[in-house]
């Protein structure tokens, strides 16, 4: 029951006493700035958080030994299936790497949920630059020698370095865009 004579919100505390609806004042500004913030992060994504697409491509142009690939107008992973090569536009760079993990060849896939190269027998990772994470692997992808050429990018598939063999070699095997 409700004593009538007793100050409006005496039962249950304090709700009318200046203390208490400050408090509340504060809860609900402080609330509000706060979904506010929230909803421009959520909105105003930043560019390098975007996700590379990936796409099953052939090269363009070839010869006996280079192939030449259309340079993806934005950061994303292309497979070449049929040679075993993967072109990668990663920050303003292009690399071309073997899709064959460098532990035991096994064909590398591209996981977008988490950027980054994974070898699925073993589970080594890479970073979408071929930098080794974690895992078997003793080294970091093995990058094909590359030249820009218009539009493309020219891998020769019979210049393939390895970190741990050519470190300069390998440290250089991209282009600049």
């Amino acid at each position: 029951m409700h004593d009538d004579h007793a100050p409006r919100g005496a039962a249950d505390g304090c709700d009318s006493c200046a203390v208490a609806a400050e408090s509340r004042r504060r809860f609900l500004r402080d609330a509000a700035v706060m979904v506010a913030g929230t909803l421009a992060a959520l909105t105003a994504a930043p560019v390098s958080a975007a996700a590379l697409d990936t796409r099953f491509v052939r090269a363009v142009a070839s010869t006996d030994e280079t192939k030449s690939y259309a340079i993806p107008a934005t950061d994303a992973v292309n497979i070449d299936r049929d040679e075993s090569v993967i072109v990668a536009r990663y920050q303003g760079k292009v690399y071309v790497f073997s899709l064959a993990c460098p532990h035991q060849n096994t064909a590398l896939q591209w996981d977008s949920d988490v950027q980054e190269f994974r070898c699925p027998k073993h589970h080594s990772t890479y970073t979408p630059d071929g930098i080794f994470i974690d895992g078997r692997a003793t080294r970091s992808m093995d990058r094909f020698a590359v030249k820009h050429t218009g539009a493309n990018v020219v891998a020769d598939l019979d210049q393939l370095y390895r970190e741990d063999e050519d470190p300069d070699l390998w440290k250089a095997a991209f282009i600049t865009l």
